[in-house]
């Protein structure tokens, strides 16, 4: 099976180094990851080949939306390249952490081609409750 499925609570230690489940480690490998801020609530690390994707799309949007250049300028300059040392560990800056209330325990949750990073209460949060759409979006994934 591929992808990123699951949530698992990790600590960063005082190195700002947090641990990536085994799980994810094994679908990633040993490639670059690109941890970035875009949603207000959590991190974003994407693989290699999804950010090439998205690179492309942040391409795109500026070359047909200019008004859209400092939108992308804020996202990229807060990318950051992170790889797993041998023990599947990655850098997460200090500036990243206090963007989204991590402050220790971080959910690490699968988000299919993706990974995110949530302070474990926000998280909870967010998710509490179902979205008014949540039937007709059963149907449509699941049939």
């Amino acid at each position: 099976m591929s992808g990123y499925l699951g949530s698992f609570e990790h600590r960063i230690d005082e190195k700002d180094r947090l641990s990536l489940p085994a799980q994810f480690r094994r679908e990633s490998g040993e490639q670059t990851l690109v941890l970035v801020h875009v949603f207000p609530e959590s991190l974003t690390l994407y693989p290699e080949h999804t950010w090439q994707q998205v690179e492309q799309r942040l391409r795109e949007m500026m070359r047909l939306q200019p008004a859209a250049r400092a939108y992308v300028l804020r996202v990229t300059a807060n990318a950051v390249e992170v790889a797993p040392d041998k023990q599947g560990r990655i850098l997460v800056p200090q500036r990243l952490q206090d963007a989204v209330g991590i402050t220790g325990p971080t959910l690490v949750v699968g988000a299919i081609d993706r990974i995110e990073l949530w302070n474990p209460e926000r998280f909870a949060a967010a998710t509490a409750e179902p979205p008014a759409d949540a039937e007709r979006f059963m149907h449509q994934i699941f049939g």
